[in-house]
Order: C-alpha cells, then sequence, then structure tokens
C-alpha cells in the first residue's frame, strides 16, 4: 500500500507543481500569452478525463501493471518534451502527454486486487490522503524548484519521479490477477445508467466547480503575491503554513460531519468559506490580505474535497460505487482543464479583479442548486461473498435485515454488494443468512 499511494502521490506531484510557477516563469517561452499559459497549466485535465475510463478498462484486459508503466512512459515523455522546449506550444503539448499517461484507475484497481475486504477502506483512505498530501508539497515545492532552475527543472524533475515509478512498479509492487469489483472498477453499462442519476449530478458538478477553482486562481495569484510584494523564491513560505494551518482547520469539520450526520451543512458552510475567500481576492492588494484570503480558501477547499466523494459514496447506488467514481474523477479533470483555459482568458480580457468575482458568483450558483438537494442518508458499501444457491427470496430476507438499505447479486463474480447503515447493520448475521443457502463460502 505504501508503494502503491507512494505511485499515485509522485505522479499528482508531478502535475501540480507548476501551478504557482508557470504564470511567472512561463512568460519567457516563445508565444506565452495569459490565455496559452493558462491552457498549458489545465490541458493535463482534458487527457486525463477522457483516458482514465478506457485506461482502467483495458488494465481488465491486458493487466494492471501494463498500463500503469505504459502510462507513467507515456508521463515521462511528456515530461521530457515540456523540459526541452523552449516555447509554449512545446510546454502544452508536454503537459497534454503528463495527462495521457491516465493511471489512476488502473491503480485504484489494483488496490482492489491487493487488498483483503476488510482492509480495503483503509487502502482507499490512504490514497486518498496521498493525493491531499502530493497537492500541498507541490505547491511549497514548485517555487523553490524554480527558483533553482525554472519550469526547465519541474518538468525534469517530474520525469526522473516517472522513471522511479516504473521502477517501483516492476520490482516493489506484486502481480495479482485482476478481480472484478464493481466498487472499484468502472463498467460502461452502468456509467451509462448513472449519468442519468440526478442524485448524483451536483456532486460531479461541485468537483468540475472545485478544480476549475483551483487552477483558475493560479493563473492569477502568483502575478497578484508578486505586485503585493512578494518576491517569486519566497512564495513556498506564503503557501506552507497557509496549507497546514488549513488542512488543521478542516479536520475538526469533517469529524463532526461524520459523526453528527451533518454532511450538507458542512459542504454548503465550506461554499459560504470559498465564495467568501474569492470575493475578497477581488479586493486583496496587501500581502497580509492575501495571507488571509487564502487561509480561508484553502480551508473552505479542504472541506470540500473530503467531503464531496464521501458524499458520493453515500448516494451510489449497491454496485455502483466504481461507475459513479469513474464519472466523478473525469468531471474533475475536465474541470481543471476548463479553469486553465477559462481563467487564462479571463485575466487576459478582464483582470484579476474581475476572475475571482465571477468565480466566486458560480460558486453562489452552484451552493443555490446543491440547497435544492436532500441530505445523504449515512450509508456504506459492503461486498460479501456470493452463493451459487442465492435466488430472490435471499436478496429479500438481506434486505430486509437491520440496517440494509439495498442488496444487489451479480453473478458474474459471485458476490453480493449491499447499501448498509453501519450502525445498524450486522456482517455476521449477513454472513450467516447467504451460507445458510448452501455450501460456505470464503470471501
Amino acid at each position: 500500500m505504501i508503494s502503491l499511494a507512494s505511485l499515485y502521490a509522485l505522479r499528482m506531484l508531478g502535475l501540480f507543481m507548476v501551478l504557482p510557477v508557470l504564470m511567472l516563469d512561463g512568460q519567457d517561452l516563445a508565444g506565452a500569452t495569459p490565455e496559452l499559459l493558462g491552457l498549458a497549466m489545465g490541458v493535463y485535465g482534458l487527457t486525463q478525463a477522457l483516458l482514465q475510463i478506457p485506461a482502467g478498462a483495458l488494465s481488465d484486459r491486458i493487466g494492471r501493471k501494463p498500463v500503469i508503466i505504459g502510462g507513467l512512459i507515456i508521463f515521462a515523455i511528456g515530461s521530457v518534451i515540456a523540459a526541452t522546449s523552449d516555447n509554449i506550444y512545446g510546454v502544452i503539448l508536454g503537459r497534454a502527454l503528463q495527462g495521457g499517461g491516465a493511471i489512476a484507475s488502473a491503480i485504484m484497481a489494483l488496490v482492489t486486487d491487493l487488498t483483503r475486504e476488510e482492509h480495503r477502506m483503509k487502502a482507499m483512505a490512504s490514497i486518498g490522503a496521498s493525493i491531499g498530501l502530493s497537492f500541498s508539497v507541490a505547491l511549497v515545492l514548485g517555487p523553490w524548484l524554480a527558483a533553482l532552475g525554472g519550469l526547465q527543472l519541474i518538468f525534469a524533475a517530474t520525469a526522473v519521479l516517472a522513471v522511479g515509478g516504473v521502477l517501483v512498479t516492476i520490482w516493489v509492487i506484486p502481480s495479482q490477477p485482476a478481480i472484478r469489483h464493481r466498487d472499484a472498477n468502472a463498467v460502461v453499462p452502468v456509467i451509462i445508467e448513472q449519468l442519468k442519476n440526478r442524485e448524483m449530478w451536483p456532486l460531479t458538478l461541485g468537483v468540475f466547480l472545485v478544480h476549475l477553482l483551483m487552477v483558475a486562481i493560479f493563473v492569477a495569484i502568483p502575478l497578484q503575491l508578486v505586485e503585493a510584494g512578494l518576491e517569486p523564491t519566497q512564495h513556498s513560505w506564503l503557501y506552507l503554513p497557509v496549507l497546514v494551518i488549513s488542512f488543521v482547520l478542516m479536520v475538526p469539520f469533517i469529524i463532526f460531519s461524520e459523526k453528527r450526520k451533518k454532511m450538507k451543512s458542512v459542504v454548503m458552510a465550506a461554499a459560504a468559506v470559498i465564495a467568501t475567500g474569492l470575493f475578497l481576492m477581488s479586493m486583496a492588494s496587501q500581502l497580509w490580505h492575501w495571507v488571509a484570503v487564502l487561509l480561508l480558501y484553502f480551508w473552505g477547499f479542504n472541506l470540500m474535497e473530503a467531503s464531496l466523494p464521501s458524499w458520493l459514496s453515500k448516494i451510489a447506488p449497491a454496485g455502483a460505487k466504481g461507475s459513479a467514481m469513474g464519472i466523478y474523477s473525469s468531471m474533475q479533470f475536465f474541470g481543471a482543464f476548463s479553469g486553465g483555459a477559462l481563467g487564462g482568458w479571463i485575466l487576459a480580457q478582464y483582470g484579476a479583479a474581475i476572475l475571482f468575482v465571477g468565480l466566486g458568483a458560480l460558486v453562489v450558483l452552484w451552493a443555490l442548486i446543491l440547497s435544492q438537494t436532500n441530505a445523504p442518508r449515512h450509508l456504506v458499501s459492503v461486498r460479501l461473498p456470493g452463493n451459487r444457491h442465492l435466488d430472490d427470496s435471499v436478496l429479500t430476507e438481506l434486505e430486509a435485515q437491520p440496517g440494509v438499505a439495498e442488496a444487489l447479486y451479480l453473478p458474474a463474480e459471485n458476490a453480493i454488494y449491499l447499501k448498509v447503515s453501519a450502525d445498524e447493520f450486522s456482517h455476521d448475521d449477513a454472513l450467516t443468512l447467504i451460507e445458510s443457502t448452501g455450501e460456505k463460502h470464503g470471501s
């Protein structure tokens, strides 16, 4: 799990490190304009969004490790192209290839292959934590590397990280036969079905917007910090305490939302905090202003990043979590692409103040949409071993068990997927009911 989490984190580190520096150092590239620099920041999201579900499906056919190794090689090639380019178009091509190394779905599927059912939630959580950590490290490390060697050093470092990832995949991560698992893998018919799920769309629009904001604000913020008197080489020293404090502030609210079942209230509060931070950015002029508004913004951002996928996992139907998360992740990357393209254009045409106000207005609009959505029931997904003797009557009995909201049997996997209330559901009682229909099957 450590090797898989590090593999995911190193790749995300390579994607994020340029965010705080590209608009500053990229001005020296031939042909650079705010619009093209914004596109270079976000274009990785377009190729990532388009290819991640097909790459996951390919890993079901040819194996996880070949897809992961191939994706890392593509990522490394893109990094080399960007590192050796002296014009903006080469950097755009390199960033697009970085996103084209879409290995996220294959890594998550490999997590399923390598972990037992009772440890899988902890494994997935470690991957999620590594993503958040890599983002924070990237914002601090990017300006520091840029001060040492500019964009070329950042892209060269990401190429080295990708090659290191290939070696980890070959020599450290064990090989394992692929496991069909609907809570981890996207399935095309289920994806089509979930695209019609109206309950899911406020959340996918939310993650689209959150990542649009993240790339769009970094089109403008580095330049604003320089105007406020902070040298580019010192930007890391602002981002580091802001990110640490915002993370500490986030934790109690996440615990509150889960323990008290107040997730909708916490997400609405996070939207209000983000919108307030964006509106205040349009008026910030002094350095202490930027410290305050960035702390506010990242506090809300971290809350949203942690809450939205948790909400989605609660409402995804039994056996559809993997497909729902596939749609969610694709929308996340489309948001990053849109943020770069839109942010660069608005900055060039109307300036930073209008950009921040417009982004804040989008958050307010989304919050109004979310306010009309029902709060999620606090359900969790459970996968149990099936039994070839199962019939509809057994599923009916399972659904009648305390805490069970939904049951689905998939003969192709010989597995039963449940949506349950963890406080009421008895895992042992459910297994006893299943095993009473035939010979005992282990998970």
